[in-house]
Formats: C-alpha cells, structure tokens, sequence
C-alpha cells in the first residue's frame, strides 16, 4: 500500500540482460545483471538466469557470500556438505549462506528441466566467515501479501507487516511482486536500501518507467528521506506480470572475485583457494540423486 508522505522511487539506469546461450553445464544462461562494477550493485553482486536439465551444477564450493535461488519453472535438486538435501518447486527459493565455506550442488529433478534465478549477495566483512546454512523458502511456508490483483511472496525483510522467512545477515528485503493487468502497489522501500526490479515476464511500470521481461530497473538509495515507496503498475493485457524486487543496504566494502569466492582481497581469495584444496570446507559428499515423489 502507499504511504503517505513517502518519497517515491523513480530509476536510475535500466539494463537488459545478457543472453549467453548454453554452455557444459546449462542448456542456456543469461545475465539479469553482471559484476561489472561492484559498487553500482552493492549488496548485490551478480543475477544469472539459467536452464538446465544436465548436468547442471554439480558439486562445488562458495564462500564469502551468500545465493538465493528462485525456482521459476520445473524442479531443483540441491545437497550440501552439511546433510542438507531437497527439490523446490516454482515459486520456491534456495537463500544459502556460503559463509567460511561449503560445497554444494544444483541439479534438475531427474535431468528433466530446471528454469531459476540465482542471485549473488555480498556479505559484509565481519560475516564473511560466518558459519555456512540453509534456509528453504517452500510454497506450503511461503508468507504473502494479498491486495486486490495483486500476490507478494515475501523472501526477506517486513512487507505491509508480513516479515520474509528468510533470516538475514544484513538489511535486506526481497518479493516476488504478480500483478494481474490493470492492478497495482505501493512497495514501501527503506530509504537507505539499494534497490533492483527485474521484469520476470509481463510488463511492469515500475517508478513510472515501463520495463518488459528481462530488464532490471536499478534505483539509488534516498538518503534522508525517512520512507520510499517503489510504485508497481501491470498495464492492461491479457498477461499476468511478475517482477523480482530486492533491495538492501550497500556495504561500501572492497570486493574482489575469485570464481566462487567473493571476498575482500585477493589475498583472501587465495586462501579460500588453499583452504578448499586442503579440505576446510569438508569433504565433498559421495550422496545419491534424490529420491523425490511429492
């Protein structure tokens, strides 16, 4: 809902993402948004848009960061080092925290068909050798915001008084927003948030700039401004729209890559690489494809 007296959110650039085509692992890849320039995304690092039946991602590490998964079509299998093990369905979401280190692997349910997002989130200095974990965000959980043609399925922070499952290392707020045609809302933003929309199919007006499936609209944190709110339109037509909305706030820290690695310095990164080798993030498992029938 609108709130009165709220700074309303307008873009500040808009990109279109970058389709790759397919590689060893996926049948096709995009990029929602690339780590170009860490500082123009920061918290957020990287988006991919993957297909893949097989093999899909298989055993490998992470640390420094943190992946949130949305499954968009088909069935995900995931495992861990740690014991963890499932499949998520459409509309559910994968948040893993790599902290100090885990490995890990995605796949599609019985090499049939997996479509996801996955999403890079940074981690600030002091939690980047946090303890690593799981959190699944399923259907049956899921927390909602309903409003009239309109359906949030909130991942993370406090929406119209309906908090995410997702328990999060730093301020960070994500939705899934569907808007029927003709139907709209007022996403209360917190004014120091960084904040992106990606269009996942459908067109959306999005602080009044209309964007179709594929693009993300990037708006700048409103310093001062107490409260934000991010208007959300669906024109009219025959298809429902839906659009990925997070935001958190930026972190302001040196960032440097290394493959699956995202930390501080290149000195951190290698000895992310030598801990791995040495085997610090624990074995990586010997465990059967998931037996899964729901």
């Amino acid at each position: 809902m609108e709130l009165e007296n709220a700074r309303q959110r307008t873009l500040n650039r808009v990109e279109t993402r970058q389709l790759l085509g397919p590689d060893s692992q996926v049948d096709d890849k995009a990029l929602a948004f690339a780590p170009n320039d860490p500082a123009l995304t920061d918290p957020f690092l990287i988006m991919a848009e993957d297909w893949f039946s097989s093999p899909g991602f298989e055993w490998h590490p992470h640390r420094g960061l943190e992946t949130v998964t949305l499954v968009v079509d088909g069935v995900l299998e995931h495992g861990d080092n740690l014991g963890n093990a499932g499949a998520l369905e459409p509309g559910e979401v994968q948040w893993m925290t790599a902290g100090k280190g885990i490995v890990h692997r995605e796949l599609a349910y019985r090499d049939e068909h997996a479509h996801t997002f996955q999403l890079w989130l940074n981690l600030p200095r002091a939690k980047k050798m946090t303890d690593s974990r799981y959190q699944d965000l399923t259907r049956d959980a899921m927390r909602q915001v309903r409003a009239p043609g309109v359906v949030l399925d909130v991942h993370a922070g406090t929406v119209d008084g309906v908090t995410g499952g997702a328990d999060t290392h730093q301020p960070v707020q994500g939705v899934l927003a569907q808007l029927d045609p003709l139907a709209s809302y007022g996403l209360a933003v917190p004014a120091e948030h960084r904040l992106f929309a990606h269009v996942v199919s459908g067109r959306v007006l999005v602080g009044g700039s209309l964007l179709e499936a594929g693009q993300t609209g990037w708006s700048e944190p409103v310093p001062g401004a107490g409260s934000t709110t991010l208007h959300l339109a669906a024109p009219d037509g025959d298809e429902r729209a839906r659009v990925l909305v997070y935001s958190g706030t930026p972190l302001h820290e040196p960032v440097a890559f290394g493959g699956p690695f995202v930390m501080n310095s290149r000195t951190e990164i290698q000895q992310a690489f030598q801990d791995f080798q040495r085997g610090d993030f624990g074995r990586v498992p010997r465990q059967a494809r998931l037996a899964y029938d729901r």
